[in-house]
C-alpha cells in the first residue's frame, strides 16, 4: 500500500508540474495520429496496450483519447508488467480486470499469459501499442511488444506502434547481445543491453530481421514522432516525464537503471536504492566503508560520474529497517558515462576492499540466474569472478556494439 501511495504522489507531482512546462519540441506518435483524425483506425475495433506513461504532451491519457475518438471503437485494454495504471510491484503478476474509468476489459500480459490469446483478441481488429520505454532490453515492455507482434501473426491482426522518444538517446549502444541459453522475458531478443532505438524503430527491426519467434513477420505500422532527433535525451524533448514504473520516477532514472539494474538482480545481497528514495542510484550493503569506496571509485576517474558516501535504512526490499552503507552515484555527463560497466567497477572496488567477500557466492542460485539473464550470458560473470577486474570483460561487453549499430541503422526513422 505504501508503494502504491508513493507512486500516486509521483503522478500528482508530475501533473502539477505541467502547469509550468515549456512547449515541447517533439510531437508524439499519439498526437500525430490524432491530428490525422485517427485515419488508420477508422472503422476498426481497437485493442490498446498501454500504462500510465501512455499520454500526450499535455498528459491526456491515450486510453481516454482513443475511448473518445470518433469513427472507431476502443474495445479492450492490455496491461504489461506493473499494470495499465502502474500500481503493481515489479515482478508481481497482473490480474485481468475491468477498467474503472472506461468499463473496458483489461487483459493481463504479465500473469498467466504473456501473449494475447484468441479469446482476448476475438473482438479486436488492430492492436495499438503506446508505452514510454527506457531503451534497455531488460525492461520488459519491449518483450511484451514482441509477444503482441507474434499474436498478431497468429490471429491475423495489425499492430500499430505509437512512437515515443528513447530517453537514453538514439546513439548510445552498450553491452553484448543475448546468447543461446539466456533468452528470457528480460532478454527476449538478440540485441545489446542498450540498443539505441525508439520503440517504433525496434519493432521494425524485430519484424524485418526475423527476431520474433520462428522468424514470423506481422502487419506492422509505426506512427512516427515529429522533430525527434537521435542526439536527444528525454530532457531535450521538452516533454514531461511520467513514471514508466514505480522505480523509474524521473527523466534521469533510465540512465541509473542501466547503471545498476543488472547487479540489482542480486537483490538478496546488495541494495541499489530500490526500497529507499533513490532507486537504481546507490550501491550499498551492511558494514561497507562508504567513504573509502567513494574515494576509490572517484580515483578511477570514470567519465561522467561522481560518487559520494551514503548510509540509509530501506523502507522495504533488501535490508528493510536496517542501516546499510555504500555510495550514491551522480551522473555529471550522461553522454560520456559508461553506464553498464559502472556496476562492475563498483564490484571491482568492493572486492579490493573486502577480498574475502564474494558477492556472487553469497547470493542464491535464482538471483544468480537472473543476473546472467539480464547480462545475456554467464561468460561475463565467470570471467569477471577470476580477478574481479572490469578490464577482463570490457572487450566482451563491447564486442557487438559496432556490428549492431551497422545493422540497426537500416531501420532508423530519425536523424
Amino acid at each position: 500500500m505504501q508503494k502504491i501511495i508513493s507512486y500516486t504522489l509521483l503522478l500528482i507531482i508530475t501533473l502539477f508540474s505541467s502547469l509550468f512546462a515549456q512547449n515541447p519540441k517533439v510531437k508524439l506518435g499519439i498526437e500525430v495520429l490524432a491530428e490525422k483524425n485517427f485515419d488508420i483506425l477508422q472503422g476498426k475495433k481497437v485493442g490498446l496496450v498501454t500504462n500510465p506513461s501512455g499520454v500526450d504532451s499535455k498528459l491526456n491519457s491515450t486510453i481516454d483519447i482513443l475511448f473518445n475518438g470518433k469513427g472507431f471503437e476502443l474495445v479492450a485494454l492490455f496491461g504489461p508488467e506493473h499494470g495499465i495504471r502502474g500500481d503493481v510491484e515489479g515482478g508481481d503478476k497482473v490480474d485481468n480486470s475491468t477498467d474503472a474509468v472506461t468499463g473496458l476489459p483489461v487483459y493481463s500480459l504479465y500473469g498467466k499469459n504473456r501473449k494475447p490469446n484468441r479469446e482476448m483478441l476475438k473482438d479486436v481488429d488492430i492492436i495499438v501499442y503506446d508505452i514510454q520505454d527506457i531503451g534497455c532490453r531488460s525492461y520488459t515492455f519491449i518483450s511484451t511488444l514482441g509477444k503482441i507482434m507474434e499474436a498478431a501473426v497468429d490471429y491475423n491482426k495489425k499492430v500499430v506502434v505509437l512512437d515515443r522518444p528513447n530517453p537514453l538517446g538514439g546513439n548510445r549502444i552498450e553491452g553484448n547481445i543475448v546468447e543461446d541459453g539466456f533468452f528470457s522475458f528480460i532478454g527476449q531478443f538478440p540485441i545489446p543491453y542498450v540498443y539505441g532505438l525508439t520503440v517504433g524503430e525496434l519493432a521494425i527491426l524485430l519484424n524485418e530481421q526475423g527476431m520474433l519467434t520462428d522468424g514470423v513477420m506481422c502487419d506492422l505500422e509505426v506512427v512516427k514522432m515529429e522533430e525527434w532527433k537521435r542526439k536527444y535525451s528525454f530532457e531535450d524533448t521538452g516533454l514531461l516525464w511520467v513514471p514508466t514504473s514505480p522505480h523509474i520516477p524521473h527523466k534521469d532514472s533510465p540512465f541509473f537503471y542501466v547503471m545498476s539494474g543488472i547487479v540489482g538482480e542480486l537483490r538478496d545481497v546488495i541494495s541499489i536504492g530500490v526500497g529507499y528514495t533513490l532507486p537504481f542510484q546507490t550501491f550499498a550493503y551492511k558494514n561497507v566503508n562508504g567513504i573509502e569506496l567513494a574515494k576509490r571509485l572517484n580515483n578511477l576517474r570514470i567519465d561522467g560520474l561522481r560518487f559520494m558516501p551514503i548510509s540509509y535504512t530501506p523502507y522495504y526490499a533488501f535490508s528493510k529497517g536496517e542501516t546499510i552503507s555504500g555510495v550514491e552515484v551522480f551522473i555529471t555527463d550522461h553522454r560520456t558515462a559508461p553506464l553498464m560497466k559502472t556496476q562492475l567497477y563498483v564490484l571491482q572496488e568492493l572486492h579490493e576492499m573486502y577480498p574475502d567477500y564474494n558477492i556472487f557466492e553469497k547470493t542464491n542460485s535464482r538471483h544468480l540466474s537472473a543476473f546472467d539473464k539480464a547480462m545475456g550470458t554467464d561468460k561475463v560473470r565467470k570471467e569477471f569472478m577470476k580477478n574481479f577486474k572490469v578490464a577482463d570483460v570490457g572487450k566482451y561487453l563491447d564486442k557487438d556494439i559496432e556490428s549492431f549499430r551497422k545493422l540497426s541503422q537500416k531501420y532508423y526513422l530519425y536523424k
